[in-house]
């Protein structure tokens, strides 16, 4: 609930212009770990992480290539884990290529629509996907 408060009011205020988080080495080492933090704990810290790298203005090649490589990096770490742990049916493991393809698909018609539309129009589409999961979050949490 509270992430999902957090996310709608920065989402409102970024749209404002009232606020902006500093691009600095402290927002980048205090996002890192607050969304790594999160992301062990409940399961989820992507949001957090767009919100934090939506700060520093990155262009939107960047800004992809960036939570891509940190997803890459936290799928990558996660998934050995729930494997050893029985978290995931082997029934589901023959899945996992077309999951894998699936991904690379979506990577190539998500990087067409980006290439056609404009730095800020990407910014609105970035804030606005974190507020609607912040509105998830909420809507969760009071169901």
């Amino acid at each position: 609930m509270i992430l999902g408060v957090f996310l709608v009011a920065y989402t409102l205020l970024s749209w404002s212009g009232r606020f902006s988080l500093s691009r600095s080495t402290l927002t980048a080492v205090v996002g890192g770990a607050v969304s790594g933090f999160l992301a062990g704990l409940i399961g989820t810290g992507g949001a957090l992480r767009g919100a934090f790298l939506n700060a520093f203005g990155l262009p939107k090649e960047r800004y992809i290539a960036t939570a891509a490589a940190i997803a890459l990096a936290v799928d990558v770490t996660r998934l050995p884990v729930y494997l050893e742990q029985g978290l995931l049916a082997p029934r589901f493991y023959p899945l996992l290529p077309l999951i894998f393809a699936v991904a690379l698909l979506g990577s190539f018609i998500g990087k067409q629509v980006v290439g056609r539309i404009s730095q800020p129009v990407f910014r609105r589409v970035v804030l606005g996907a974190i507020g609607l999961i912040g509105l998830k979050f909420i809507h969760d949490w009071a169901t």
